[in-house]
This record gives structure tokens, C-alpha cells and sequence, in this order.
């Protein structure tokens, strides 16, 4: 199937888009057409409409703690034991008041 110039400019105007005529020249429009007749003849008799292909939810693992609860041992990494003591980590003041 094969289309003019004056199709091709008129399909472009009503998609809102500007395609100079060397650029329609050099573009291969029949046959991405011709690829669309190819699926169109599909037989697709039989296979039920999908309307995401991700539409499987996916396994999930259980949300098991499996290392918590070493909140001292982590602290003892501190090298300044300022907060330790209280349970976190004492940083350097980043901001001005």
C-alpha cells in the first residue's frame, strides 16, 4: 500500500507535526505499513484480551528481622562515645542557628 505526498503531508497535519518534503522522501512509510497489514493478519481467535502483560502479582518473601537487635553493637563502632550512652550517633554540627 503505498502513499502519496499529499496523504503523507495530510496524515502529518492531522497529528500536528511538520515534515519537510525530503524528509518524506527518505522515510520508509509503506513499509511499517505493510508490517502493520502483516499483524493485522494474526490469528488471534481463542486468546483472551490482556490489558497489561504485568498483571501476574510476584511472589514476596516474608519480612523476617533477621539481624536487628544489635543496636549496641553497632553503636560500639563509634569512636566518639557521646552518644552512645543515649542510644545514637553523635555527628558534628552541619548548620549555623
Amino acid at each position: 500500500m503505498a502513499f502519496s505526498k499529499q496523504q503523507l503531508h495530510k496524515f502529518a497535519d492531522l497529528i500536528r507535526i511538520d515534515i519537510p518534503d525530503e524528509k518524506l522522501e527518505q522515510m520508509n512509510i509503506d513499509s511499517v505499513i505493510d508490517w502493520l497489514d502483516k499483524l493485522q493478519q494474526i490469528d488471534t481467535r481463542g486468546i483472551e484480551p490482556m490489558l497489561n502483560p504485568a498483571e501476574h502479582k510476584l511472589p514476596r518473601r516474608a519480612d523476617v528481622v533477621t539481624d536487628g537487635n544489635i543496636r549496641d553493637a553497632v553503636l560500639a563502632n563509634d569512636p566518639d562515645t557521646a552518644g552512645v550512652s543515649r542510644g545514637y550517633f553523635a555527628v558534628p554540627k552541619v548548620m549555623d542557628e
